[in-house]
C-alpha cells in the first residue's frame, strides 16, 4: 500500500492544478461514512480561476474538488482540471 496523508498532512496544504494554477487552501476532507473512502476536498479561499471550472460550490463559498482529481500530495496538492466531472 502507498503512502498515507492525514488530514493534519493535507490542511492548509495549497491546491494548484498540473498547469501551475493556484486552486485555494485545504480547509477540510470529506469522506463516505460506511468505506471510509475520500470523496473530496473542502478548499477555502477559492482563487478567481476557480470560476472557470467545473467544481461544486458550498454555501460558504467553499469549492469542492473530487478526489479522483488529485494527481499528486508533496508540498501542493496537483490536481487534474480533466477528472473535474
Amino acid at each position: 500500500m502507498g503512502e498515507k496523508n492525514t488530514l493534519r498532512d493535507l490542511h492548509g496544504k495549497l491546491v494548484v492544478t498540473k498547469e501551475g494554477k493556484r486552486i485555494g487552501v485545504v480547509k477540510d476532507l470529506t469522506f463516505e461514512s460506511k468505506s471510509g473512502e475520500l470523496i473530496q476536498l473542502v478548499i477555502k479561499d477559492p482563487t478567481p480561476y476557480t470560476k472557470n471550472l467545473n467544481l461544486e460550490v458550498t454555501n460558504e463559498k467553499e469549492v469542492l474538488v473530487p478526489h479522483n482529481s488529485i494527481i499528486a500530495i508533496g508540498d501542493f496538492v496537483v490536481v487534474s482540471e480533466e477528472d473535474f466531472a
